[in-house]
């Protein structure tokens, strides 16, 4: 893929990244591979600085605000107005990730949808997207996310998608969006593979999750905003379409959504 497609990373931990001392360098790699913004995640509000300071340093990268279910039971307490007055900071374009996370249970799950309602709430409240970790947990999240449409208008996107046709289709039928992340390139991913042909062209996005789940062909090493591109060029060849265009479509997408974010000149 040449630097004009212009390829949104739509979900990467750059605070995360920084640790290793090279994000200058990550940075750069990803300009060249022709990543033309990037979405770094907050996972704590007691680290959101970080976060925020690294998109405010950078006129490509945005940033959101949340707590990962992960961290639901450590974090402090953060009621929806809390992450509201948080997401009002010009490069903050959403709010999350949150959600629920049954696979590794780190945090108990009654806290999980406590910290997960806050932030649906922050969502409505503020009109920024949401952005949904979800893992195991299909039935709640669809019941939570459903839920919290009929209260109002929510919009977002289920971010790293891994789970099956049926939270897709909930998903899709309450406006949200649809990340896809190295997984899709994995060899044991064919029942992703069948959900990801059949995703909307208007509600596709795509990730990295870096540092995590780095694609073919880098799985197993640290993962960068870089490696977005094979994610796209293998999703472009699922889908039977150009690299170009889903570069096209997935960038518009992104900018629709999160419509805090303006591209950068």
């Amino acid at each position: 893929m040449s630097d004009s497609l212009g390829l949104i990373d739509s979900h990467c931990h750059l605070d995360y990244l920084a640790k290793d001392g090279d994000l200058a360098e990550i940075l750069s790699r990803a300009r060249r591979a022709g990543v033309t913004g990037m979405l770094t995640i907050g996972t704590k509000v007691t680290e959101f600085a970080k976060v925020r300071a690294i998109a405010e340093a950078e006129p490509d990268v945005w940033c959101s605000v949340g707590i990962h279910p992960h961290e639901a039971e450590p974090q402090p307490s953060t009621a929806p107005d809390q992450l509201a007055a948080l997401s009002s900071h010009p490069r903050v374009v959403a709010i999350g990730e949150c959600g629920l996370d049954y696979f590794y249970d780190r945090s108990p799950r009654a806290r999980q949808q406590e910290v997960f309602a806050a932030h649906i709430e922050a969502a409505r409240s503020t009109g920024l997207p949401i952005i949904v970790h979800t893992r195991d947990a299909d039935e709640d999240t669809a019941r939570m996310l459903t839920a919290g449409a009929a209260g109002g208008k929510l919009t977002g996107l289920i971010h790293c998608f891994s789970s099956g046709s049926d939270l897709a289709r909930v998903a899709l039928d309450l406006g949200l969006s649809i990340s896809l992340s190295g997984i899709v390139t994995f060899k044991n991913a064919e029942a992703l593979r069948a959900v990801a042909k059949d995703i909307p062209d208007d509600r596709l996005l795509v990730e990295t999750d870096a540092p995590y789940l780095a694609p073919q062909p880098h799985r197993g090493k640290r993962n960068e905003p870089a490696y977005v591109v094979h994610t796209a060029e293998a999703l472009a060849a699922l889908r039977g379409s150009a690299p170009s265009d889903l570069a096209r479509k997935t960038t518009a997408n992104f900018f629709r959504l999160f419509e805090k974010a303006r591209p950068c000149a």
